[in-house]
């Protein structure tokens, strides 16, 4: 093992590796990325493979759009021998009540606004674009068709081939156990495997950020729980977008190769790190399901599985330096959506390190924002 590096990223998922691929993209290629266990092994491997832009703050909006153009040309610009699955069927927002509905309204203006291709659409149109929808099961809907599905594995995978080629080095089967500071430094980062002199930490650790934070004594906003998915078996194409309601806690795709994965949130959970998979989710996510899309209630299942979200108070990223520590940076809090940001958090946290002009100003999704109290809570979330 190296024992130096000018960068240190701590966690091998979809943004520790973006945040790699985009240093060495940018002329730093002295960067070492530790992962505790196999690259995309946390939450990018257990993630529901959704990618939208239909939220409900300009941020997330921003950095969900920046993302997809990014996805858009992903397999070009990576190099990538592999396929990314990536599949732009659209995501369909479907309301349960008037109230949702015209939320919807405001929404889309926003994301218009933007230059995402939204539209608020009725629910005729809606059971145009997925027939096997229940009628009575929702009120209206919106739909933008540019949203869709990625491969969260070989698209991890394609960051760190780019990466690796440029010149990174990565280390898995290696958990960090300490991070040393001298003076509110940072100065070494102790693992299973050694230890690495450098003055540059970026915690990209998902659910296990929090912890992260507590080796040089932060106590960061953030807590994990977990949240599960269930899979069907594969059946010919038959759902070209993702269905997903907020005020019904669920969503639900079709993959490329004919699977249905689904997923919602369970308000009993416990903050955690346990990612176990329960009977009570199975109960709930088929009677939530077959209640919407009664067609996939047919359908056999494969299997279940649970994976962290890493939840910040507003449902929003948190990026950047922390005042406490010098040179210990954050790419945390993603709330269920980081794959999905993953293109943008590789840039953003590449050029706050390398002090780089920014790409998209974040300047409302640093730490400060909750000293302030100068936050905007993300309600469009599962």
């Amino acid at each position: 093992m190296k024992n130096n590096a000018k960068v240190v990223i701590i966690g091998g998922g979809i943004s520790g590796v973006a945040i790699a691929y985009n240093l060495a993209k940018m002329g730093e290629t002295d960067v070492i990325v530790l992962e505790k266990d196999h690259l995309a092994s946390g939450a990018t491997g257990r993630c529901g493979a959704g990618i939208r832009q239909q939220w409900g703050t300009k941020m997330n909006c921003l950095m969900a759009k920046k993302s997809i153009e990014f996805f858009e040309t992903a397999k070009e610009e990576l190099d990538y021998d592999g396929d990314l699955q990536f599949k732009q069927k659209g995501y369909l927002l479907v309301s349960s009540t008037k109230e949702e509905d015209k939320e919807f309204e405001q929404n889309v203006i926003l994301q218009n606004k933007i230059g995402i291709p939204a539209r608020k659409i009725t629910k005729k149109e809606a059971l145009k674009i997925v027939p096997h929808l229940n009628p009575d099961a929702f009120y209206g809907a919106a739909f933008c068709p540019t949203d869709g599905h990625l491969n969260p594995f070989t698209t991890t995978d394609a960051f760190y081939k780019a990466a690796k080629r440029m010149g990174i080095t990565f280390y898995t089967q290696t958990e960090v156990l300490d991070i040393k500071t001298k003076n509110k430094k940072i100065t070494e980062v102790i693992t299973t495997n050694g230890s690495i002199k450098t003055e540059t930490v970026v915690n990209a650790a998902g659910g296990h950020s929090y912890n992260i934070g507590q080796m040089v004594g932060l106590d960061l906003p953030v807590y994990s729980e977990n949240h599960e998915i269930l899979v069907t078996e594969a059946v010919e194409q038959m759902q070209g977008p993702m269905v997903i309601s907020f005020s019904q806690n669920f969503y639900c795709q079709q993959t490329p190769h004919g699977s249905f994965i689904m997923g919602r949130g369970e308000p009993d959970k416990k903050p955690g790190l346990n990612v176990e998979s329960t009977h009570l989710f199975l109960d709930r996510m088929s009677k939530t399901i077959t209640k919407i899309l009664p067609k996939i209630g047919e359908l056999r299942l494969v299997r279940q599985w649970g994976g962290l979200y890493n939840i910040s108070p507003d449902h929003q990223p948190i990026y950047g330096p922390v005042k406490e520590v010098k040179g210990f940076y954050l790419a945390i809090g993603f709330s269920g959506h980081g794959f999905m940001f993953a293109p943008v958090t590789g840039m953003i946290i590449a050029e706050m390190i390398l002090k780089k002009p920014f790409s998209i100003d974040i300047s409302g999704l640093t730490i400060d924002r909750f000293e302030k109290g100068n936050i905007t809570i993300e309600g469009n979330v599962v």
